[in-house]
């Protein structure tokens, strides 16, 4: 089975790495047995087969995972930015990096020949031609090569994380995205991607701060393609607003006041003076939208179930109806106060100055 997901695909890293922990002399033969009951394990959590030489080969690419984890090893040895260095202490928290991609801000790295910075160039070189012929798996895979041989590189990241979007893998774009910023807020291309990350992944607001940070860092307003990513996640975070207004406005229930009289009607009361007692018309009950609505609130809400229970008069009625009475008289059970404001608050009735819709309406979120 093909790997689908970045999880599953570090599911079959995991696996592969501790199979070759076995065959390479890292643990004792006489480990191999819970070894292979922990990738069994894993591969039947994450719906893997570890004995797909093509999957694996294709989560891993040309590197194993310890190799992998040697560059994370070196990223996150170095110092980190000077505390306050670019930010405010009010800015919101989705406009930062995360903590993992500020672990990696590369301000001093282990020493890079100038051979591996040569090599790192011809492999971003290639990633790029890939990227054109649109085998984004392949630029994926040359972009994390020149990561290896040049760790901590923002545009490497960067293009990687263009990569990871146009193969659709927002959330791993998203983390390129961060780390390059992290390690170079002035490289506004990284803020960009970063943008587009977020956007896809549903994070809007994020993505209009992202997109803010590359236009400050950009000057003169930003570029057009900035401006029109930002205008983008803008025009999104109003309509996320509008929809939270409209939800948090809307009165329960439509709220109007129940025709009581003509519940009771329908449920056999005899109108005015009548004494009842006849079977409900059940069909037009069904078919009512009002008695739908209250059946609706009836059930979602536990409360509302509760105080119908308790209500004296009710349990009057169903005693009454239990032990052969028939039916009660609705009409004179409408009528009374207790039973008229209950049936208000369940039918979504305004009820006696309730305001309903009228709550004090905070401001939409911060952004």
């Amino acid at each position: 089975m093909a790997a689908t997901t970045s999880k599953q695909r570090l599911a079959l890293a995991i696996c592969d790495f501790l199979s070759t922990s076995v065959t390479d002399g890292t643990l004792q033969a006489d480990d191999k047995d819970s070894i292979d009951v922990a990738i069994n394990c894993i591969a039947e959590a994450f719906r893997v087969d570890p004995n797909d030489k093509a999957a694996v080969s294709e989560a891993i690419g040309s590197q194993n995972l310890l190799q992998i984890y040697s560059v994370y090893e070196k990223l996150k040895n170095v110092s980190k930015p000077a505390a306050g260095s670019s930010s405010t202490s009010d800015a919101s928290s989705s406009a930062q990096p995360s903590a993992s991609a500020a672990a990696a801000a590369a301000s001093s790295p282990a020493p890079i020949s100038d051979e591996q910075k040569k090599q790192a160039e011809a492999l971003k070189s290639k990633g790029n031609a890939a990227m054109a012929q649109k085998d984004y798996a392949a630029a994926i895979d040359l972009y994390t090569q020149a990561l290896a041989l040049h760790p901590g590189n923002p545009v490497f990241l960067s293009n990687r994380a263009a990569a990871y979007s146009a193969a659709r893998d927002h959330q791993s774009a998203r983390a390129d995205a961060e780390a390059a910023v992290a390690i170079d807020p002035r490289y506004t291309k990284a803020w960009s991607r970063l943008g587009l990350a977020r956007f896809a992944l549903g994070d809007a607001r994020g993505a209009m701060e992202a997109y803010s940070k590359g236009i400050e860092y950009e000057g003169n307003g930003g570029s057009e393609a900035m401006k029109k990513g930002f205008e983008t996640a803008k025009r999104r975070v109003e309509e996320l607003e509008a929809e939270e207004r409209e939800a948090r406005d809307a009165p329960i229930g439509g709220g109007s006041v129940p025709d009581l009289g003509g519940l009771a009607g329908m449920f056999g009361g005899g109108g005015a003076g009548g004494g009842g007692g006849g079977m409900p018309d059940l069909s037009s009950i069904m078919n009512n939208p009002m008695f739908a609505s209250m059946a609706q609130n009836i059930m979602s809400n536990p409360d509302v179930m509760s105080n119908l229970m308790n209500n004296p008069r009710l349990r009057e009625m169903a005693n009454q109806f239990s032990s052969g009475g028939g039916m009660p008289d609705l009409s004179r059970l409408m009528s009374d106060p207790n039973i008229e404001e209950l049936a208000r608050s369940v039918m979504g009735g305004g009820g006696r100055g309730s305001g309903a819709g009228q709550g004090g309406a905070g401001g939409g979120p911060g952004n």
